[in-house]
């Protein structure tokens, strides 16, 4: 019995992460990452990674448990909740993609205190943990069973999924400038601009997502 329990928990734990885990996308915003912490050292920078992580994490978690009941007190539903959210990432994908080639860090440095008053928004929200993984979060946390032991044990394995996140959130981010050493500067300029540009269409495809739900575009489209 027990080790029933503990393969379930291990396989909804994989489960929760990978449905999260290319929402979240972190691989994909560790070089956004690298170019707006580039004045910090390896040390700030790592510190400041676990700090989105643990942010990410806490967001995740009480998306999974409080987000659907806050969504209904205030009467938002998650399509809008995606259009919101899905705007401000394509504002900031589209800032990042218009902004001039030289070194922003080198000509307006940014300290770790500036940049730590900035973990959670933007740096984890929504650049991390963006409006597609929170409604990916409620939508799991909504599915639970309301039996004790089997929702017990649900939350158990997808709170495993998101630390799993987290851990990979640290991992990309904390160790961007890595992989930014063998870039080098133009490789890394190329991979930001890439980066944004696909920020830009995360940002559009979570409005469109959104604005779908609410008006039934696609089933209008293909049921004339």
């Amino acid at each position: 019995m027990i080790d029933d329990t503990v393969r379930g928990i291990l396989q909804g734990a994989l489960l929760a992460f990978a449905a999260l885990f290319p929402v979240v996308n972190p691989l994909g915003i560790a070089p956004v990452f690298l170019t707006l912490t580039q004045s910090l050292t390896s040390t700030e920078r790592k510190l400041l990674a676990g700090k989105v992580a643990a942010n990410g994490f806490a967001l995740l978690l009480g998306s999974l448990f409080l987000g659907d009941l806050i969504l209904q007190f205030f009467g938002v539903s998650i399509p809008v909740v995606q259009v919101a959210g899905g705007l401000i990432v394509a504002t900031v994908g589209w800032k990042l993609l218009q902004a001039p080639d030289e070194d922003q860090a080198r000509r307006d440095p940014m300290g770790y205190a500036v940049l730590e008053s900035k973990t959670l928004y933007p740096l984890t929200l929504p650049l991390t943990v963006g409006p597609g993984s929170i409604a990916v979060a409620i939508t799991i946390g909504a599915n639970f069973p309301s039996t004790p032991q089997p929702f017990v044990a649900d939350a158990a394995a997808t709170g495993i999924g998101m630390a799993l996140v987290a851990l990979s959130i640290y991992a990309c981010l904390g160790y961007a400038d890595v992989v930014g050493r063998k870039l080098g500067r133009r490789g890394l300029a190329v991979v930001m601009r890439l980066s944004a540009f696909i920020l830009l269409c995360i940002g559009v495809q979570i409005v469109w997502n959104g604005v779908d739900a609410l008006f039934g575009i696609s089933a209008r489209i293909g049921h004339p």
